[in-house]
């Protein structure tokens, strides 16, 4: 709570009663208190004002909708212009956009069993210490539901048809191969699994089976109308008896599977809902990520979709494979280009199984300290600490490599966890505290608290400039010379806005030469780079049918075995390279400079509310004070949800490089997939080469470059004609020269009454907390360690 430390040292407010009584529909205390259950008593008691402040909000602005209406929308001379005040009531805005927090790992990393020791379930999802265990992308979430519930979501028909139209391109032979050749087709990692899903959804014979005689087959389990199947349980084992089949990866021998498993090939996520939780907060998203995606183009999709999403990114990794291997880099590698082209703000390694050390090796190659190390406790928290510093300098030098020198990642305190679920069940070796589970509870509570924080501040601030206006209707008192100086804010804003236009012309005209030079790096080494792609240890062995897999995706393949593969984003990587920290810097938030978007967007309003003060004094808005404070908060509206506006753009931009060029090379791979028979393999490399080949002669890389900087141009246009619309309603709303816009409306001083003690509160609320916070953190201080060694 950044924005509230210069409260610090003053006693508590005691806030308005009156504020605080319970709306007409009351929600009972009790359940208002269940919500509350996974905070501490300091945080709950924040948590409580926040949700009233925005409860008493809500209700404030429905009354005056419920006024309203009958004055407005009924009488068809009122402009549009206040029925967009209206509209602009947020009265359907939710509560609280979900904070989705990403596990993110590969095979047998612990992503489950660290999920069911946060959520205090042993065995909830299912866990596996070799094999891949959960099968699909699984949403873990509480709410206000009674019972455990999960939904399974299936492919629909088209997306099925889709996936099982190129599972049997992967398998139809047109030539008959030579022994070596057939033997290496049938150890194919793609083959395998085509092979698998098709025998598991129709039966054994499938796979010989060609795309319409399998749509006419009949599938082995029952597919629901609504491609949903939705499990309820009043306990938690049993709803995890029952989701099970559903979410672990099946196994390929099977010996009479389930009507569960039959239907395992058509599942595309699945969502979680615990009861009330002492443990999660709700509001808060726990996703298991699957590390490599999904041939299935939905389930690709999802997957990156679902990546991009998350606010906060955990890389799971456990303690033997924490220290390198290319599926640990391209994890992280994924996890960084999150924070460029989506909404991460946060990304922490969480490195599991830390229980595990053999004390003879590690005391044999301990090279730190001189202490004695008398236990396996105390062999196990100092190797801890050691990975701790280690792995915290090495990623967030990786991170400085990629994104801006300010990023509020680099400034975290907690990079990395080492975490061990086995010991937070077991407390045979490490305390509950030491295993570190606590502490990723907190961070989950602390983000939930800090984004209520700021919505409800938003909304109630927002809401009170509307009931500013809306009072403001019905006062007939009107300065003479009010036309005058609106016509002269009319003119200082078109000039803002031609200087705005400037100034993010300027702010993207930095990524220019980096493309250009990044264009030049990828010309020079793409040769090499595809080479590097198109090679694997055992040759052309089990490459085949991968390899056409990648054709059939156009350059991309993701399996649940494999590592990804993506021709089009390895052969751009060098042009990444080099954009990657301007392009952060370009969408950071922070301090103002020629290259941020972002601060220039906060000059203009800052530029447009100081000239409306001026304005104010100078020409004395006694009268109209509403006008003024109304323009003033709704400025910060306006721009303020521009933000939303341009990280939602930001992805488009980002991937624009990789689409280029996937576009271009489609022909190629389309020829390349076709292939079939002796020699295929080598065939089709020496296609997607040749086709490579041709398309950077022609051009294709500067192509790339200039759709980026279209989509630049794109974000410009669509920023200047959002603000320029946005205002322009604005000032006529504010204006008393509108035509026919003061009509006679509905009193609501009342609410405006009211609405002016909530917008008071937020500030008493806010010093209340940063108070009682201090005050649990001196008591923390003052109190005895609980990290005891546990009994031998």
């Amino acid at each position: 709570m950044e924005d509230t430390e210069d409260f610090v040292g003053q006693g508590p407010h005691p806030v308005d009663d009156d504020v605080f009584k319970e709306p007409t529909r009351k929600r009972r205390r009790s359940d208002r208190d269940q919500r509350f259950r996974a905070f501490p008593s300091v945080e709950q008691s924040a948590l409580k004002e926040y949700e009233k402040l925005e409860s008493r909000t809500r209700r404030v602005l429905s009354n005056t909708y419920q006024k309203l209406i009958q004055s407005v929308f009924l009488d068809d001379s009122i402009p549009n212009g206040v029925k967009y005040l209206i509209l602009l009531a947020l009265i359907e805005k939710p509560s609280l956009d979900p904070i989705y927090i990403g596990l993110f790992g590969s095979t047998g990393a612990g992503k489950s069993s660290l999920i069911n020791a946060i959520i205090q379930q042993a065995m909830f999802l299912p866990v596996s210490g070799e094999s891949i265990c959960t099968s699909c992308i699984v949403q873990v979430s509480s709410g206000c539901c009674e019972q455990y519930e999960a939904k399974i979501h299936l492919l629909s028909d088209q997306e099925w048809k889709e996936e099982l139209k190129n599972l049997t391109k992967l398998l139809h032979r047109t030539e008959e191969l030579d022994r070596e050749e057939a033997d290496a087709w049938d150890r194919d990692d793609a083959v395998e699994e085509a092979i698998w899903k098709l025998q598991m959804f129709y039966g054994n014979g499938a796979e010989r089976k060609n795309y319409e005689e399998l749509l006419r087959a009949k599938p082995k389990g029952k597919i629901p109308t609504s491609r949903i199947i939705t499990l309820k349980a009043e306990e938690a084992g049993e709803l995890s008896v029952k989701l099970d089949p559903y979410i672990r990866t099946q196994r390929r021998v099977l010996v009479g599977e389930s009507a569960e498993t039959q239907i395992w090939p058509l599942i595309k996520h699945v969502e979680v809902t615990l009861p009330k939780s002492e443990l999660i907060p709700e509001g808060v998203v726990l996703v298991d990520i699957p590390g490599t995606g999904d041939f299935n183009s939905k389930r690709d999709e999802m997957w990156k979709k679902t990546i991009d999403k998350c606010s906060v990114i955990w890389v799971i990794s456990d303690i033997e494979r924490v220290s390198g291997g290319r599926a640990h880099e391209d994890l992280l590698n994924e996890s960084i280009k999150a924070c460029q082209r989506g909404f991460c703000r946060d990304v922490a390694l969480v490195v599991t199984k830390t229980d595990k050390l053999h004390l003879p090796e590690y005391l044999r190659e301990r090279k730190v300290g001189n202490q004695t190390i008398l236990s396996q406790r105390e062999a196990v928290l100092e190797r801890n600490e050691m990975v701790k510093l280690q792995r915290n300098r090495i990623l967030k030098e990786k991170l400085k490599r990629k994104l801006p020198a300010d990023s509020k990642v680099l400034e975290a305190s907690d990079l990395v966890y080492t975490v061990s679920a086995q010991e937070y069940w077991q407390q045979a070796l490490l305390t509950e505290e030491e295993t570190e589970i606590p502490r990723l509870r907190g961070y989950i509570r602390k983000s939930l608290l800090d984004k209520k924080r700021r919505m409800v501040t938003k909304y109630v601030t927002e809401a009170f400039g509307l009931l500013l206006l809306t009072d403001s209707f019905n006062c007939t008192e009107n300065l003479p010379n009010e036309y005058l100086h609106m016509s002269g804010l009319r003119r200082f804003v078109e000039e803002k806005i031609q200087l705005l236009e400037k100034a993010i012309d300027q702010c993207f005209a930095h990524i220019e030469q980096p493309l250009q030079e990044g264009v030049r790096n990828a010309r020079t080494s793409y040769r090499r780079i595809l080479g590097a792609c198109l090679v694997r240890s055992r040759g052309n062995q089990g490459f085949h049918q991968t390899l056409k897999a990648v054709c059939l995706k156009n350059g991309i393949y993701a399996s649940r075995t494999l590592a990804r593969i993506d021709l089009n984003e390895a052969i751009t990587q060098p042009i990444y390279d080099q954009i990657d920290p301007v392009f952060g810097v370009i969408f950071r938030a922070g301090k103002p400079t020629d290259s941020t978007l972002l601060p220039h967007i906060d000059a203009f309003k800052h530029s447009l509310q100081e000239k409306m003060m001026e304005i104010g004094v100078r020409n004395g808005w006694k009268y109209d004070n509403y006008k003024k404070s109304f323009l003033i908060q709704e400025i910060s509206a306006i721009l303020g949800g521009l933000e939303d506006y341009i990280l939602r753009k930001k992805r488009r931009i980002y991937e624009s490089l990789t689409t280029s060029v996937q576009n271009d090379l489609k022909p190629c791979y389309e020829e390349a997939a076709q292939i079939a028979g002796k020699k295929a393999c080598e065939r089709m490399k020496d296609v997607i080469r040749r086709g490579v080949d041709r398309q950077v002669a022609e051009g294709m890389f500067e192509r790339a470059q200039e759709r980026m900087q279209h989509q630049f141009q794109q974000l410009k246009n669509g920023i200047t004609e959002k603000v320029k619309g946005s205002i322009a309603t604005m000032l006529t709303l504010a204006s008393s020269q509108g035509d026919g816009l003061y009509k006679e409306l509905a009193d609501v001083k009342s609410e405006y009454k009211e609405m002016e003690k909530l917008h008071r509160s937020l500030r008493e609320v806010a010093e209340n907390a940063v108070l009682r916070r201090g005050m649990q953190d001196f008591l923390l201080r003052m109190s005895p360690s609980k990290s005891v060694p546990p009994k031998a």
